[in-house]
């Protein structure tokens, strides 16, 4: 085994990652990010970082932020969360991972210190991100959010601006049961007399809540353009995210240099500068093969509406979902008459394929083979090169198939 996989062991099995066990993994508290960011000098306190939460899309809209920024010449940093293939694409700058050789030194040369701390995983990897993007002198940082906003690690850094992308039911074990409680949590990252902008389907209760906590704080609240611009990441909830960077962009002028031709080019090349994976990504046309980690209500409404345009084709729909989710209501939103390969990722939070078969009593077509590596083959002997094979309701499970049949 070489020394980065032996690194990555320790982070995993003595610190282990919400990805994988859920809520015993979470730590709501800044205590210990406070204590390891003063232990490596405080490396947060001179970034300039862009701070993104929301229940969907935060994780594109980095992206999309990173690879605007990067074409107007800027060196930009971004973490964001999980990875599909390998830890280090959590942590990048101007698209390229972090070298497995700064991982390992860090982890060895910080065990000791960090040993009476005890962290997490996530707030292992937040403070190496925080070390590494001062390390590298970078111009600007995108920081995504783990989990809500108010607690996570993340919430140490004093950003240029906050971006709240959507507010939806997801984490309610953690993060609480209505909306009132979750833009609670995700308000968290609006600051003093610090600029917010908020995605265009945070409305009603959500919508009254920000704008309260906004106003508190003093922070002037933006809300993004209605009409997005056209992006290389496909599904046309991407609008909305694009809607958020032009919003991101237009506030950002007056203190950096960026055009709309920049704009224009990040959008239309995020693929390219940042690597993204997993979000409606084309893997193959014949058949076709497309796989998302849309994984709560707000995202199977998204799926549900990208599916209605591949009715003229067979669907093999290979699904997963954790076991704490809203299955019930996500099975609602599903097409009945299409067929489903159940299946169950490697991970403990998954439902296994049984207890998933009996909710869908209501549906025309299921199989249920609980190796995902063998609900993929399966799936593409069966599917003629006309039809569609879909992957989605877990990210584990899209990570898992695209390690497994297409790495990058």
């Amino acid at each position: 085994m070489s020394k980065y996989q032996d690194t990555l062991e320790y982070l995993f099995k003595q610190f282990p990652q919400y990805q994988k066990i859920g809520k015993k993994a979470f730590k709501a508290d800044l205590t210990n990010i406070t204590l390891l960011c003063k232990i490596v000098g405080n490396p947060q306190t001179n970034l300039k970082c862009i701070h993104i939460a929301g229940t969907n899309g935060k994780g594109s809209t980095a992206h999309m932020l990173a690879s605007v920024l990067q074409e107007a010449g800027n060196k930009v940093g971004i973490f964001t969360s999980p990875h599909m293939e390998d830890f280090r694409e959590r942590i990048k700058i101007n698209g390229h991972e972090i070298s497995k050789k700064t991982v390992i030194e860090f982890v060895n040369n910080h065990k000791n210190e960090f040993k009476d701390v005890n962290p997490s995983f996530f707030e292992w990897t937040t403070v190496l991100s925080f070390y590494y993007f001062k390390q590298q002198k970078i111009d600007i940082a995108i920081i995504e959010t783990g989990l809500g906003g108010r607690l996570d690690s993340t919430n140490i850094i004093t950003p240029l601006l906050s971006i709240i992308s959507t507010i939806g039911k997801d984490h309610e074990n953690i993060l609480g049961n209505s909306i009132e409680e979750i833009a609670f949590e995700k308000a968290g990252i609006i600051k003093e007399n610090t600029p917010t902008i908020i995605g265009t389907q945070i409305t009603g209760d959500a919508l009254r809540f920000i704008e309260r906590v906004a106003k508190e704080k003093k922070s002037t609240l933006y809300i993004a353009d209605k009409f997005g611009h056209e992006t290389d990441l496909k599904g046309d909830f991407q609008k909305i995210n694009t809607g958020i960077v032009s919003k991101t962009i237009e506030l950002l002028k007056s203190s950096m240099t960026i055009s709309s031709i920049h704009l224009k080019k990040g959008l239309l090349n995020v693929s390219k500068n940042t690597s993204i994976r997993g979000r409606w990504e084309i893997l193959d046309t014949k058949p076709s093969i497309i796989a998302d980690i849309g994984h709560n209500v707000q995202a199977f409404k998204m799926i549900q509406h990208e599916l209605k345009k591949y009715s003229n084709k067979k669907i093999y729909f290979i699904l997963a979902i954790s076991d704490d989710k809203n299955i019930d209501q996500m099975l609602t939103l599903l097409p009945k008459n299409i067929n489903y390969i159940l299946t169950k990722p490697k991970t403990e939070r998954a439902i296994p394929t049984s207890k998933l078969k009996n909710k869908m009593k209501n549906f025309n077509s299921i199989l249920r083979i609980p190796d995902s590596n063998k609900a993929f083959t399966y799936a593409k002997k069966q599917a003629k090169a006309d039809d569609l094979i879909f992957i989605g309701g877990s990210t584990f499970l899209v990570a898992e198939i695209l390690s497994e049949f297409f790495p990058t």
